[in-house]
């Protein structure tokens, strides 16, 4: 689905700038044509102020239909009009450029990413992900780290967006399934036990990207 005419976008401009890109944006979308969509200079509302943005610009916005159904896609900065007042023109996404996300149907997508895990106050270690999504991760771990399944650990992830951004997301989760591999590895499938929504959101713009890298493929 595709957004319309007056609905809200909610914007975050990619950046090197770690705290330009943590800062989230709305804008309301004034015209949608066959190439293009026109949307309000974005505002910050919790400062007021609006966004100067460029062409070139570009940024990962979402806007919601029934049910909070969160609908993500990636786009660009195009150009302006003045036309009565001054608006933002974005490219227009393709419909199966846009994901579809919801609470209990979050995406996951495979991704190799450093975690740290923090087991006990006896053993702390670094894994890498097998993959990653809204609801929860699994990591690999060497097979003599002795973990116990419904354990709580304290994790930080190590995110690094397309754009060059790195973002370090702090967790609790619960180990919900440990699986010893033939390589001597095991595999440790962890469920989101406390997260943000901020935290949670840099995750899921994450594994968007990614979706849209395997897309291209």
């Amino acid at each position: 689905m595709l957004p319309k005419v007056n609905q809200i976008l909610h914007i975050q401009v990619n950046s090197i700038d770690e705290e330009e890109a943590r800062q989230e944006f709305k804008s309301r979308i004034a015209d949608v044509t066959d190439n293009y969509i026109s949307m309000e200079v974005p505002i910050n509302e919790n400062t007021g102020r609006l966004k100067r943005l460029y062409v070139g610009d570009e940024i990962s916005t979402y806007f919601l239909t029934d049910g909070g159904v969160k609908n993500f896609f990636t786009s660009s900065v195009l150009g302006f009009t003045d036309d009565v007042i001054r608006l933002v023109l974005i490219k227009k996404p393709e419909p199966d450029a846009i994901t579809k996300v919801q609470r209990r149907n979050f995406l996951r997508v495979p991704a190799e990413l450093e975690v740290a895990v923090n087991y006990s106050e006896q053993l702390q270690f670094i894994a890498i992900t097998d993959d990653v999504g809204g609801g929860g991760i699994s990591f690999l771990c060497d097979g003599y780290v002795t973990l116990v399944p419904q354990q709580t650990v304290s994790c930080w992830l190590l995110i690094n967006y397309k754009s060059g951004q790195v973002e370090h997301v702090f967790f609790k989760g619960e180990l919900v399934r440990i699986k010893p591999l033939e390589t001597g590895n095991q595999q440790v499938i962890v469920r989101y036990a406390e997260i943000t929504d901020r935290d949670r959101q840099k995750i899921i713009r994450y594994c968007f990207e990614r979706q849209l890298e395997f897309r291209k493929r």
